[in-house]
């Protein structure tokens, strides 16, 4: 070596003086070779995979030209430098062969830089990473040669000229690169600019820049987020895990087979029971008990086995490059941390040695800031990839779920309510989520704690077993607390979903509570449920305060029991400033992991549960339509051939050898009893049941219109187009086919009206209509259509009938298979079906089979007796309940914790209470059909028509939150809770500080004694006062933590109390605006965040801020100077902290607002599969769900990068602090102690976690308190009227029962039109009133006035003398009796459901249902009155759900009742039941009755024919059909001629 460079290598003594310097040999030859041999190593990979992913090349920019200049330049320098060396003069010495082959090495260098540069051209990233780690070890090798040439020319300015100016200038360039490679090109290809960041953007976020700037000035929206890159989006995602997803399950399911066989094999034949035959009068009812007493039993043991442990395989399998990836990252930070306390025992050896050089105290001072860097550079980035798998994890399963809903079959479904599969997509996925993020703790906290304990025995030898050991003891003891708060969280889950459940059906059946003034029963309920949850949460506090106290005790104990045993066992160990502050800070570092390594496996434990429920899901049977065959030529439509199919494999079948042959273009009407299986015929020819044997050929498409309308969250328009080229012509037949011109003239909007979830702002009939419209538009080849006529009027059925199926209708020439109980179109029908009991009895056209005079025959006979010639007896959807909702009883379990699948709730309870909602009718002016195509013609959405926006958009709050909401919190915390709270704290800080200068005091004992003569009393008061001032601490935190809980606790009980009572007295009209599930958010969602989340965020900032400042005043005792760096350090923390708390903010709002339309579309094709299945339309469905996913994705994708963003700055600052503090121990080494050097470093290692967490929980603080600000929101909603107000009227009001209606006008809501017009009539004591007219005439109005659920808008109602706007709301409505149009029931008794305030006897119960006619089944149950009613009365049939609403009128016995449509959802035989009823025991009441059948008030005393609003007649029911007016044309329609022929 010394030949080749002519000059010495290396020799110790040039580091050995004050000013040390490396040999220039060194500097020429190795410092050199190691930048160029990373480069030559790596450059070859490079350019070959830059070869095999090569896109299109990218122009030229002058961003390329600048960066290739600069390398040209360097270039041309070396081949100057080489022509210099060749021409210049050796003289007597000869030129060193170095001077040839760095010019040669270099020319090559630069040209290999070059051709790199150029083929970057062909990339997205124009930037190589390893060009720039090239050019950083460039730069820092060079520094070294740098300043040796100019030493050099300062000690003799002639040595090496040429060379040395050479060297500077080429120096120069290098240092450009490097500020040119950390710049980003921008790529027109990408529009995510970390795609195009360069290396250094990258790894310090500062791609991002734009993207914070821009949310700090003005809130971040969707369009100011980046897409995430297609490599992860939602489909591509899916598409790479489901083909490893498919091999490993079906070995899984290979696996199952094998463990089913062997089970076989041990275990005898089970009998299989069926029971019950159907004839039974209540058949439907005891067959729906039975089936949930079955799965009851069925529940505790055997749980059916699933192919299990095959999801993670696939996950590992599809990321496993990211999960390598962070692997790396992370084992490389867990060795950099344990540099850091070395670095700190050299630095403190360094300040006590008064001989050793500066120059190695400014080393350490460096060396200890890049090697923080490098660790947060690693950490930061290992965090980015490991929430990115998260993100992608989470994406993987939701799509898969989804995807998997689509072809799940029915069985399977049936075994998961709606909630729960909505459950399983957001709350499971996130467990999974969660635990992605730190699965790579696992392995490294076990490498921590063993390094950990490596470098303490070097420290302390075997005395740090104690307190090794005092750690693994309190590991057991934070175990025990961890499962005892767990026990307590599943109880309070348990209490909560309780809690919810009840909300939900307050919410659901909000207008019964307030007819009937129910609500403080209801209120009661909750706060008892609430009361029980409060209680849990004060235990689980307590048990979190004395973890938080051992947690904090911990490093205090651990110390001083170490220390003591150190100097207690060997008289010659002395604690010394480097053992004992070395040691601090490393178990410091042992915190982390041995806090951790408990929490990871609680959270794999966790998610191994929601990995099961998931694989359970993910491997559950598909949809089999294998016994469905589609052909294209054959000469029938439909076949059926010897077909049998039914529900569930262990029943028997509901359909039974069928054969039907279905000819094209043919009428079919399928008739029979209820529960004769006419819905379980179409669902086999959809294909959504089992087979048994035999099969059913389709020849074309299905179009399908379900028996309970399935309606989308959109416009009607979109509705009707399901996904559908727009056909302006097509589209108005099918509107004007279809009835719904009328109603869209008087829904706002038109057809551009919004539809609320699941339909709710349309009557049934209204639904039903549009659905029949989707189906009609789609023009399909064959029309299943399943009772489309059961939920309208009988003017509206008819016409539908003629214009739509009937043989002149819009449909004529296609297959039409219509199930139907309209008689009176029985005989347009090309064949009928009769079914009976899942078999097909006749077929045949009408008039065969009534000449046959079988099973047809008789029951037309019986039913034309029944209805006379008003022979559309509208029996609707309940009554096929047994056929399609046996195993959908909904269980308590079932109750979902997730508020978004609270909103969907179960489909079968029928919504219609929302039905004549916002009407305006004042534009009659063109006809609809012309206004539709101008709109459609101009498109101006922006002037929406008033209250055409049903539901109004949540409001997501922007900006900060206003500083009043924080007081409210901490107004309902309590002020004197508050100031005490932090006083303690304040306290436990100062003890902290004391034991901290108390140890530095102990170790300088080292150097007064030596280690024969150090006194015991001295020892023991030192080791006796450290203890001391460490119990102190944790004491004081226990104190104060624990107060915490409580004060806490109370501001959960003030916010929930004040947001029940409030939403309670909320008008009507907010629940008709307000979807439940937003309101059910509050109380699920944000609740949970004021119990759970805010408390601890409280805490944790107070905690975080005051360790701070005890820090920074730590570090200027010791160093005062250090004051005047704070300023500028503080400045910009603050600046970071502002930018970034205004986009981290609002990307959460917009995370949570993107997050719900996912779960509501999730539950909405759930619940609508049968009909998305039948038109096909998955696909497009999947790819709507895609979408959502891939929205909400970027904005959690960029809430991540912004967290990483702020990190890797805070990480800097705290960094910094390190470094300054170091340099000045470094520069002020003459004025202090090592002990002193200890105590300030060992305290400033620890801050950089401690700054990162304090921005962490402001932020956190503020999100979670914009839960307390949307409580709020409600808790400030507009109430209605009192309740009970000073003015009461007399006990036994109303005596007469007399009500006046004075020019009465009144509207829903304020924007809309008036809905009735002035009202003016006189309702005599004890008369019976009909009132009739066509939908939205205004007829369930009326009642709600009565009740004041809408308040007037002028004029009065007069009861008995009293104006009822001047009495109290429960006076008023306690004393009214309503059996609304939809029976709704809620979970808990009979009992509850009768009389929620036990204000009857068991005996007056008992005869109200025996006046109901359902004494004898109630008396057949067997809990009788105490029998559990299920969630909206889903166990009982609608028959008896609306008898047991009659018995709730029986049992109030009011002076008025009202009847709202109550019999238009039941059977004839249910309706004349209730009729005879009300005949004989109201016979003493005023009762008004609101008519669909006109049979049911015809013999009413008076009848009102409203229409628009108005009262067009009024009169006996004689007067009214001798006059031509409105009510004698509807009569005509009905088939009614005179009185008595209606008579039941």
């Amino acid at each position: 070596m010394e030949e080749y460079c002519n000059s010495t290598f290396w020799n110790i003594s040039y580091l050995e003086r004050q000013d040390a310097d490396l040999p220039l040999c060194f500097e020429q030859t190795v410092l050199v070779w190691i930048p160029l041999g990373f480069l030559w190593l790596l450059a070859p990979w490079q350019l070959f995979s830059v070869y095999r992913s090569r896109i299109k090349r990218s122009p030229t920019t002058k961003f390329y030209l600048a960066k290739q200049a600069a390398v040209l330049s360097l270039l041309i320098l070396a081949a100057i430098d080489l022509s210099l060396v060749l021409t210049e003069d050796p003289g007597e010495a000869a030129t060193p062969p170095v001077r040839y082959t760095n010019p040669i090495l270099y020319i090559c260098t630069w040209l290999l830089v070059l051709a790199v540069q150029h083929s970057r051209q062909w990339c997205v990233q124009k930037n190589s990473w390893f060009l720039s780690v090239f050019w950083v070890l460039s730069v820092s090798c060079g520094t070294f040669q740098f300043q040796t040439l100019i030493r050099a020319l300062l000690k003799d300015s002639k040595s090496n000229m040429a060379y040395s100016y050479l060297y500077f200038v080429s120096y120069g360039f290098q240092i450009v690169m490097l500020l040119l490679s950390a710049f980003s090109e921008q790529s027109d290809s990408s529009q995510n600019p970390s795609s195009t960041a360069s290396f250094l953007s990258s790894i310090t976020f500062s791609w991002y820049d734009s993207t914070v700037l821009k949310g700090y000035k003005h809130p971040l929206t969707l369009d100011d987020i980046w897409d995430v890159d297609e490599g992860i989006k939602a489909k591509s995602v899916i598409s790479k895990f489901e083909r490893f997803m498919t091999k490993d399950l079906q070995k899984a399911k290979q696996a199952l087979q094998r463990r089913q066989q062997k089970k076989k094999s041990q275990r005898k034949p089970e009998a299989t029971l069926h029971g019950l035959s159907k004839s039974q009068s209540q058949s439907q009812d005891v067959l729906v008990l039975e089936e949930a007493k079955k799965k009851k039993k069925k529940k505790p043991g055997t749980t059916k086995d699933f192919p299990k442990s095959w999801l993670v395989k696939a996950l590992f399998k599809t990321f496993y490059v990211v999960t390598l990836k962070s692997f790396i990252l992370k084992l490389v930070h867990d060795i950099l941390v344990f540099i850091s306390p070395q670095l700190l025992k050299y630095l403190i050896g360094f300040v006590r040695d008064p001989d050793a050089y500066v120059w190695l105290g400014y080393i350490f001072a460096i060396l200890l800031f890049v090697a923080a860097l490098l660790q947060s550079f690693c950490l930061q980035n290992y965090f980015q990839f490991c929430f990115v798998l998260g993100v992608n994890v989470r994406t993987t399963i939701m799509a898969s779920i989804y995807k998997k809903a689509l072809t799940l079959s029915n069985l399977t479904r049936r075994q998961y309510t709606i909630g729960e599969t909505v459950n399983l997509m957001s709350v499971d996925t996130q467990k999974l989520m969660d635990v992605t993020n730190y699965i790579h703790l696992v392995w490294s906290s076990v490498l921590q704690i063993a390094l950990s304990i490596f470098f303490l025995w070097n420290e302390l030898g075997p005395s740090v077993l104690a307190g090794v050991g005092v750690m693994i003891l309190l590991i057991p003891v934070n175990g025990v607390l961890a499962a005892k708060s767990r026990k307590i969280q599943v109880q309070n889950m348990k209490n909560k979903d309780k809690r919810l459940k009840i909300m939900n059906e307050i919410l659901s059946g909000i207008k019964i509570l307030k007819y009937f003034a129910w609500e403080p029963s209801f209120k009661e309920q909750v706060d008892s449920l609430r009361n029980k949850e409060l209680k849990n949460l004060l235990h689980f506090g307590q048990l979190q305060t004395l973890m938080i106290f051992t947690l904090q005790l911990t490093p205090v104990l651990v110390s001083v029991i170490t220390f003591s045993v150190y100097v207690l066992v060997d008289s010659n160990n002395i604690l010394d400033a480097e053992k004992a502050f070395t040691s601090i800070t490393l178990f410091n570092i042992l915190r982390f992991p041995l806090t951790m390594l408990p929490m990871v496996t609680t959270s794999i434990l966790q998610a191994s549960v929601s990995v099961d429920r998931i694989e359970k899901y993910l491997g559950g049977d598909d949809l089999d339509t294998s016994a469905i065959h589609r052909v294209c030529n054959f000469d029938k439509a439909v076949q059926f051939s010897e077909a049998s199919f039914t529900w569930d494999p262990d029943v028997e079948a509901t359909i039974r050898d069928v054969n039907l042959d279905i000819k094209p273009g043919q009428l079919v009407a399928v008739v029979g009893t209820v529960g004769s299986g006419k819905s379980s015929l179409i669902s086999a020819m959809l294909g959504e049941m089992e087979n048994v044997h035999g099969h059913i050929t389709i020849k074309g498409t299905i179009a399908y219109v379900p028996q309970q309308s399935w309606i989308q969250n959109g416009t009607i328009k979109d509705n009707i187009l399901f996904g559908s080229e727009f056909n302006e012509k097509r589209y108005q037949q099918v509107l004007e086919a279809c009835a719904l011109l009328p109603d869209l003239e008087i829904l706002p909007g038109g057809d551009m009206a919004e539809i609320g979830e699941k339909g709710i702002n349309l009557s049934g009939g209204q639904k039903q209509r549009v659905s029949l419209a989707r189906a009609v538009y789609q023009n399909a080849d064959i029309y299943i259509l399943d009772d489309p006529l059961s939920a309208v009027d009988a003017h509206v059925g008819t016409h539908i009938f003629n214009k739509v199926v009937g043989p002149r209708g819009l449909l004529n020439g296609k297959t039409r298979i219509l199930v139907t109980h309209g008689i009176h179109f029985l005989p347009q029908v090309d064949e009928i079906v009769v079914l009976g009991n899942g078999t097909i009895l006749e077929k045949g056209p009408y008039h065969d089979l009534l000449d046959k005079k079988g099973v047809f025959a008789k029951n037309l006979k019986t039913f034309m007796k029944h209805s006379g010639p008003e022979g559309e007896t509208t029996v609707n959807d309940g009554s096929e309940e047994e056929d399609d909702d046996c195993g959908l009883i909904p269980t308590v379990e079932e109750i979902p914790e997730d508020a978004a699948s609270l909103t969907m709730r179960r489909e079968n309870s029928l919504r219609r209470t929302l039905s004549r909602r916002s009407r305006s009718s004042g534009r009659h002016g063109k006809s609809l059909k012309n206004s539709l195509k101008t709109k459609n013609a101009l498109k101006k959405e922006e002037d929406l028509v008033k209250g055409q926006k049903l539901i109004k958009k949540e409001f997501v709050e922007t900006g900060k939150v206003k500083f009043t909401i924080y007081l409210k919190y901490l107004r309902a915390v309590g002020w004197g809770s508050i100031s005490c709270i932090i006083f303690i704290y304040g306290l436990s800080y100062i003890a902290f500080i004391g034991s901290n200068l108390w140890l530095s005091a102990w170790t300088s004992d080292s150097e007064k004694f030596n280690g024969t003569d150090y006194p015991p009393s001295q020892r023991d008061m030192r080791i006796g006062v450290f203890g001391g001032l460490g119990l102190a601490q944790g004491a004081l935190l226990f104190l104060s933590s624990l107060w915490c809980i409580y004060a806490f606790n109370h501001a959960s009980r003030t916010l929930h109390k004040q947001l029940l009572t409030n939403i309670l007295r909320a008008p009507m009209s907010f629940f008709d605006t307000t979807p439940t599930g937003r309101i059910v958010n509050r109380f699920a969602g944000d609740i949970s965040t004021v119990d759970d989340m805010l408390p601890m965020s409280f805490r944790s900032w107070t905690l975080c801020f005051f360790g701070i400042v005890v820090t920074l005043i730590m570090i200027c005792m010791a160093t005062p100077i250090f004051a005047v760096i704070i300023i500028p350090l503080s400045i910009i923390y603050v600046s970071v902290q502002l930018f970034y708390v205004a986009t981290s903010r609002q990307l959460r709002r917009l995370d949570s607002v993107t997050k719900s339309p996912i779960y509501s579309h999730f539950s909405e094709t759930v619940s609508g599969l049968p009909v998305i299945r039948a038109f096909e339309h998955q696909q497009r469905f999947l790819t709507c769900s895609e979408k959502g996913i891939d929205t909400n994705q970027k904005c959690v994708f960029s809430w991540i990068i912004s967290n990483r963003w702020l990190a890797i700055r805070l990480e800097l600052v705290g960094n910094l602090v390190v470094f300054f503090s170091a340099l000045l121990l470094v520069i002020y080494k003459k004025s202090l102690t090592g002990d002193t050097v200890g105590f300030v470093l060992s305290n400033a290692l620890n801050i950089t976690q401690t700054l990162n967490w304090l921005v962490r929980m402001t932020s956190e603080a503020e999100t979670n308190i914009v839960a307390v600000e949307r409580i709020n929101e409600y808790i400030n909603v507009e109430n209605e009227a009192p309740w009970v107000i000073e003015k009461r009227p007399p006990a036994d009001w109303p005596r007469e029962g007399e009500i006046q209606f004075n020019n009465y006008q009144v509207r829903y809501r304020p924007e809309l039109d008036l809905v009735l017009k002035g009202i003016t009539c006189n309702i005599k004591s004890n008369e019976k009133v009909g009132v009739v007219g066509r939908t939205g005439a205004g007829k369930s109005s009326l009642t709600n006035c009565l009740f004041r659920i809408l308040e007037s808008a002028g004029g009065q109602i007069i009861i008995d003398g009293i104006d009822i706007a001047s009495i109290g709301l429960h006076d008023l409505r306690g004393k009214l009796t309503i059996i609304p149009q939809d029976p709704i029931l809620f979970s808990g008794s009979l009992r509850m459901n009768l009389d929620p305030f036990n204000k009857f006897s068991d005996e007056e119960i008992w005869k109200a249902l025996e006046l109901a006619h359902l004494k004898s089944f109630v008396a057949g149950l067997q809990l009788g009155l105490n029998h559990e009613v299920t969630e909206g009365g889903d166990n009982l049939s609608i028959g008896q759900r609306q008898l047991l609403c009659l018995s709730r009128a029986v049992l109030r016995k009011s002076k008025i009742l009202i009847l709202d449509e109550a019999t238009a959802a039941v059977d004839l035989e249910t309706d004349s039941l209730i009729q005879t009823t009300i005949r004989n025991e109201f016979s003493q009441c005023t009762v008004i009755t609101i008519a669909h059948r006109l049979h049911t008030i015809m013999d009413s005393d008076k009848i009102m024919v409203l229409d628009n609003g108005r009262i067009v007649e009024c009169g006996s029911p004689e007067e009214l059909l001798s006059n031509a007016g409105p009510f004698y044309l509807m009569a005509k329609e009905a088939g009614i001629e005179n009185v008595n022929n209606t008579e039941l």
